[in-house]
């Protein structure tokens, strides 16, 4: 039983069930399904969603995600248009795009990354767009690939602390993701960068503190915090539940750290209001 902060109303309205319409109709997929995020009904509610490109079955093996795991195959290469026409239909001026890792591609889905980002902006005027990307295998090719695209955002999820990584993200590598976030600053200074942990995996205090100090150190400007909630019955278990003060504590502490923002929240999630976490960002 989840203590009485963490619980949601169960998802259903208008909007809702007109967002997944939309969804079903132009073959699309969201991490909103497909992660089972608990905000998922408050989200699709306000008309928002948090698209899942490259399809829905990822090649890595990360221990708290609900994605389907496996071997994809191609690429389809409407995917794209479709996103930017349910942008359209939908009316949103803030989307998020994340997709599942594809260490299969040589880039890592990188080229469609960019291909949506312009796909979206020939269809929709003056919408931001933040883009939640995997670690491409460490390749600065297919970052650059991204970044000259010229998203609004770039994240990319720290997720948790360095002794974790085995656990959690077996084919990840704590360094590595640092250094996509150190490239993209170096690369383009005027990019926003974001990345997000969650915890309750089993991570100290001090570890938690120590990974919020190397993100901004990676030159990051936006931080998201939030607790773990295992997805499925195989996935890594809870380990223990953070209350909101000490959620409140760890926001006031990214603060001093020197981050732009910080959303930090049982039930924040990297993508959860996104739209609002930047407008701090974009005044």
């Amino acid at each position: 039983m989840h203590p009485h902060w963490l619980r949601t109303k169960l998802p259903t309205g208008k909007n809702f069930n007109e967002i997944k319409g939309i969804l079903r109709e132009k073959r699309l997929h969201t991490v909103c399904e497909e992660a089972i995020c608990p905000n998922i009904g408050d989200c699709f509610e306000r008309r928002a969603a948090t698209f899942l490109i490259l399809g829905d079955i990822c090649t890595r093996q990360c221990g708290f995600c609900a994605v389907k795991k496996g071997s994809p195959y191609g690429v389809d290469e409407e995917e794209p248009h479709r996103v930017a026409e349910a942008i359209k239909i939908m009316e949103l001026r803030y989307v998020v795009i994340t997709s599942v890792t594809r260490d299969d591609l040589i880039d890592g889905g990188a080229l469609v990354y960019a291909k949506t980002i312009k796909c979206i902006r020939e269809h929709i005027k003056n919408c931001k767009i933040e883009v939640l990307i995997p670690d491409f295998g460490g390749d600065s090719v297919a970052l650059e690939t991204v970044i000259n695209a010229r998203p609004d955002i770039l994240n990319h999820n720290i997720e948790t602390v360095p002794s974790l990584y085995s656990q959690v993200r077996p084919m990840a590598n704590y360094e590595r993701s640092l250094g996509l976030l150190k490239k993209t600053r170096e690369k383009d200074s005027s990019l926003t960068t974001k990345s997000g942990v969650m915890l309750g995996l089993g991570e100290s205090w001090d570890e938690i503190i120590n990974v919020m100090k190397d993100i901004r150190n990676a030159g990051c400007d936006m931080l998201t915090i939030g607790q773990y909630l295992s997805p499925k019955k195989n996935a890594l278990p809870i380990r223990r539940y953070y209350t909101p003060e000490e959620f409140d504590i760890l926001r006031r502490a990214g603060e001093n750290i020197g981050f732009n923002h910080i959303e930090s929240g049982p039930l924040v999630r990297s993508s959860y209001h996104a739209e609002t976490q930047s407008d701090d960002i974009f005044v």
